[in-house]
């Protein structure tokens, strides 16, 4: 039986949808929550941009969860020192591979881009961190430059690369084409990331499992920027449909997840609810 990992994003870009904005203690609350539902990785914030975010972070690594506990950061060092201050040891470190961003986001070239990779990952890894590394706008990165900073990655020693649908203009045939190359020539597990601005979030990462994507990021009721990230509940249930795949959730405790969600983020339309039935 195949496993699937699931790397909960809620606290992280799911804060990011508009209007919302999480305190301490519901960040708390919720990483606890999560952690019982049987998600295997929470994505908990980004402590370099300083209080109350880093204050949500130290309080969640102080449960000492059973669920994998990690913080997203660009690619330089302060942003991994502010995530070591939290007592953090599994970081994500991210960059743009799209020519559009590394251009006009920062100025920046592509080889640029790949040592800054490469130093992150190495200084990140001698203070005792597992590593991932993000591709961020890769579904508009040219292939041979995301294969290239894919392959660096390894080298330096990242776990696995999380390919980013970032502004959500994939579909599911070029979804698994990619993610296919991407697995077959790079020699790394990759993790997808997929917003729904096309209303395909959970399509391609569905299209991404089946490519070879053993890492799939999602967040409670699709919840993040702009039109939202793939759904827990949604991906769940395609998976359970179609899949023979080992599903470690605890269904009972989803409609408790979903009622303190809405409430945290001023939603109150109603929310798919996961179904415990066998299939």
């Amino acid at each position: 039986m195949r496993h699937v990992y699931f790397v909960d994003t809620t606290l992280r870009d799911g804060e990011q949808a508009p209007g919302v904005a999480f305190t301490v203690r519901e960040k708390v609350r919720m990483a606890k929550m999560l952690d019982a539902l049987g998600v295997d990785q929470v994505e908990v914030g980004t402590p370099v941009m300083g209080p109350p975010e880093d204050e949500a972070v130290k309080g969640i690594v102080r449960l000492g969860l059973k669920t994998v506990v990690s913080t997203w950061n660009r690619v330089n060092i302060a942003d991994i020192n502010a995530s070591l201050n939290c007592g953090v040891k599994n970081v994500h470190v991210s960059a743009p591979v799209s020519d559009i961003h590394i251009k006009s986001k920062l100025g920046k070239n592509r080889r640029w881009i790949i040592e800054s990779m490469k130093r992150a990952v190495c200084y990140a890894i001698e203070h005792g961190c597992m590593v991932t590394v993000g591709a961020e706008d890769a579904s508009r990165a040219d292939l041979g430059f995301l294969i290239s900073y894919a392959i660096h990655a390894r080298k330096e020693g990242a776990e696995r690369l999380r390919f980013a649908d970032t502004v959500g203009v994939l579909e599911p045939f070029k979804t698994k084409k990619i993610i296919e190359a991407m697995v077959d020539d790079t020699g790394i597990d990759i993790e997808f990331h997929g917003h729904n601005d096309f209303g395909m979030a959970t399509a391609n990462t569905y299209a991404a499992f089946k490519a070879g994507a053993r890492f799939l990021n999602t967040t409670i009721g699709g919840l993040g920027e702009r039109a939202g990230n793939c759904s827990f509940e949604e991906i769940v249930e395609v998976l359970k449909q179609h899949e023979d795949v080992d599903l470690n959730i605890n269904y009972e405790l989803h409609p408790c997840i979903l009622r303190y969600l809405n409430a945290a983020a001023g939603r109150f339309t109603p929310l798919p609810h996961l179904n415990c039935s066998s299939r």
